[in-house]
């Protein structure tokens, strides 16, 4: 047993964060063409959170993770009271057609964020503790689904089909490494196939995203707008980019630059070595994460690492695929990139739990 974190874990987290910082101080200067948004007021902000987050994610490292198994359900239930608050007129708000964000004083918050960590710790917890029933339909596959449908019922209300992909996806990682039958695993894909395909007969925003994956240039400025100005700041970048500070794509041209574009950004700055090493560097965590988490003899904790490390990778390589066409874009950010407070914060403190879980390893 370790009695410290993996240090080189922490050093790569460290590093990773800087990364993120350095790329997002130059996707704010785009800002200053679009409603007089003050760059030192948005960049100064983002470090502010950067730095809570920071100190969180010591906080967490600090803490035994088998802490969290003894509040996992009563974390899951307040997640979802929390994100059930966004549908209360006097609390949500709206933007983009979306009920996402709570308003609190001069604070906005996305409880998905907290209900994505919520999901993740309460199925940590209850696969450890029904393991060796998993493979059952009673005991197994049902309350699964129910646990996730819970979870995911309430995000695809807002809508966030984004968030929803993410929070299936390290679920269904989780519910596969427990050892459920390959029978289940089958009849969820199938599942899972049959409910994108009705969501994308009754709701049209689905499937106009779906057919503009298909075909980026049947709307070019409409609903494909996005991703042929991501395409075209990836080209412009060529090899080696234009350099720190040089797109010119963030300014009028890709939406939300600081958001989920950042990776398109980075992209004409840095080129495709750049966006090749930055690829490279979610790799890097996403197996790192994985083995420590695997050698963890605890199966709550094997679980939770597992989890964790699928909803940070799954999160950024989903939001890599939309930029380049390989993926509808659904509004997913860059993990430890793009703006977003809360995603921020509870990202590092995430990250955080997979440190002392390395104790562990």
């Amino acid at each position: 047993m370790r009695r410290r974190a993996n240090k080189w874990f922490l050093i790569f987290i460290l590093a990773l964060a800087a990364a993120g910082f350095f790329v997002f101080s130059s996707a704010a200067l785009g800002l200053h063409s679009r409603d007089g948004a003050s760059f030192i007021l948005v960049v100064g902000k983002q470090l502010l959170v950067l730095a809570l987050g920071l100190a969180g994610m010591l906080l967490a490292a600090r803490i035994p993770y088998r802490f969290w198994r003894q509040y996992s359900l009563p974390i899951f239930l307040l997640t979802l009271v929390l994100t059930a608050a966004v549908f209360v007129p006097a609390l949500g708000f709206k933007f983009g057609g979306a009920v996402r964000w709570l308003h609190l004083g001069p604070i906005s918050l996305q409880p998905s964020e907290f209900l994505k960590f919520g999901l993740i710790l309460y199925l940590a917890a209850w696969l450890a503790k029904n393991r060796r029933e998993v493979e059952t339909w009673q005991t197994g596959l049902l309350p699964f689904l129910i646990i996730t449908g819970l979870a995911g019922g309430l995000i695809l209300a807002q809508p966030d089909l984004g968030t929803f992909l993410i929070i299936f996806s390290a679920a269904f990682m989780m519910f596969f490494v427990a050892g459920a039958r390959w029978s289940h695993i089958a009849f969820i894909v199938l599942a899972s196939l049959i409910l994108v395909a009705s969501m994308a007969y009754f709701k049209p925003y689905v499937r106009e995203r779906l057919l503009t994956l298909w075909d980026p240039s049947r709307d070019m400025q409409g609903s494909a707008y996005q991703i042929n100005q991501s395409l075209i700041a990836l080209g412009s970048g060529g090899l080696f980019g234009r350099g720190f500070g040089q797109s010119v794509q963030k300014f009028q041209f890709l939406p939300e630059p600081i958001g989920d574009s950042i990776f398109s950004v980075a992209g004409e700055e840095f080129g495709f070595v750049g966006t090749s090493t930055l690829v490279l560097l979610y790799i890097i965590f996403s197996i790192w994460g994985f083995r420590l988490s695997a050698r963890v003899t605890d199966t709550f904790g094997r679980f939770l690492g597992i989890g964790l490390v699928s909803l940070i990778t799954v999160g950024a390589f989903f939001n890599i695929a939309s930029m380049v066409g390989l993926a509808p874009v659904v509004g997913v950010p860059l993990s430890l990139f793009s703006h977003g407070g809360t995603a921020l914060l509870v990202t590092l403190f995430e990250i955080g739990i997979l440190l002392n879980i390395s104790k562990y390893a």
